[in-house]
């Protein structure tokens, strides 16, 4: 209990540290651009047309709504982190006590390293994908209040309240929307990462690992590969949870009506907008389009 306390108050502020970030990034996502292009210095020292990085933008939502402002969303945001680490830690627990209960559990064989790397994969998939199963609605609300910047809105103003209005309009199937390419993301990272530790520790490296050592190479390469290979699943989920939900942000000129987060992810793979979003620092201006001041964004 006390375990499952302490790693719900770390949670929590890592989550309060990183809204800003968030908040930022789901507004990039969209497509809201409230600044235009500035010429700057890339990389290599060339001047180019670069979009206001995370600092100039989150500047921008000061502006305007105050530092307060950019926390819109924290509410239900905190509450999909608390919920999710509990339940996280209860279906692992679940596992472990199912495998102490088994019969000669502690004369068991010892099984290869490949078999436990599945058996363990399994495990934290259910763990996670059970998670986010319980937690979307408020990440879906979460979104929502941050979209609410675009368009000067108030109807997702608190947790409670923005239940009632998803429920009253969309139904039990609003709460879950963009939840299928979030749930493919999250276990196409984690099946991807660890077998990728798998192989890096059994073929690349001379001495055995254990676990706990495999587990940190896996932790290391999770950010730079999801980041690279699952974020498209991210940004569907994103927009697929805003689309059509009677805020500007999930509205044209920003978004067209998706039929399915298939149909979006067929939309963006055309426009070239797979990875918008991704990062939030050198930011370059997209090839073809031009910046429309009125709209906020580039068309």
């Amino acid at each position: 209990m006390a375990d499952s306390a302490s790693q719900v108050l770390l949670g929590s502020g890592l989550t309060v540290l990183s809204q800003p970030l968030m908040y930022v990034k789901v507004l990039v996502q969209v497509g809201y651009e409230p600044l235009p292009p500035t010429l700057g210095r890339n990389i290599f020292g060339r001047q180019v047309y670069q979009l206001p990085g995370l600092f100039a933008y989150a500047k921008h939502i000061v502006k305007v709504d105050g530092r307060a402002g950019l926390f819109k969303g924290l509410t239900p945001r905190l509450c999909s982190s608390a919920i999710g680490t509990v339940v996280h830690s209860k279906v692992l627990q679940r596992y472990q006590d199912a495998e102490q209960a088994e019969p000669g559990a502690s004369k068991k064989e010892h099984v290869s390293s490949l078999e436990q790397v599945l058996k363990e994969t399994s495990r934290e998939m259910v763990a996670r994908s059970a998670a986010t199963l319980i937690t979307h609605p408020f990440h879906v609300i979460t979104l929502r209040c941050m979209v609410q910047f675009i368009g000067r809105e108030t109807k997702y103003s608190g947790t409670l309240s923005a239940f009632a209005t998803i429920y009253r309009e969309e139904g039990i199937l609003g709460f879950f929307a963009g939840l299928i390419p979030r749930l493919l993301g999250d276990i196409l990272s984690l099946w991807l990462c660890n077998m990728l530790a798998y192989l890096i520790n059994t073929y690349a490296l001379e001495n055995g690992v254990s676990m706990a050592e495999m587990k940190s190479y896996s932790q290391a390469v999770t950010g730079f590969f999801a980041s690279m290979l699952t974020y498209p699943f991210v940004l569907v989920s994103n927009l697929m949870a805003v689309n059509n939900c009677g805020l500007a942000g999930g509205l044209l000129p920003y978004a067209p009506t998706y039929s399915s987060w298939l149909d979006c992810w067929s939309q963006l793979h055309k426009e070239g907008n797979m990875s918008r979003g991704n990062s939030l620092f050198f930011r370059k201006v997209p090839a073809g389009k031009r910046y429309v001041w009125e709209e906020r964004r580039f068309r």
